[in-house]
């Protein structure tokens, strides 16, 4: 008996997990297409630069190795 009313409980847990997960996801602030747009190209555009950064610094430090060997 103490196994099943530990597993009743354990499913309770999980149903009210998720019944305060969606009351949650119901005040969140969605963003608009502009604004979604927008802070995708932002990210874009940082992800671009950032890649562009560490390749630069991966051949200057190739080339360095590529001397001292």
């Amino acid at each position: 008996m103490a196994f099943l009313s530990r597993l009743k409980q354990g499913f309770g847990n999980t149903f009210s997990f998720f019944g305060d997960s969606w009351a949650e996801l119901k005040k969140v602030r969605w963003p608009s297409r502009k604004e979604l747009t927008s802070y995708s190209a932002v990210v874009l555009i940082t992800v671009i630069v950032v890649t562009i950064y560490f390749w630069l610094l991966d051949i200057g430090i190739s080339e360095l190795v590529q001397l001292i060997v």
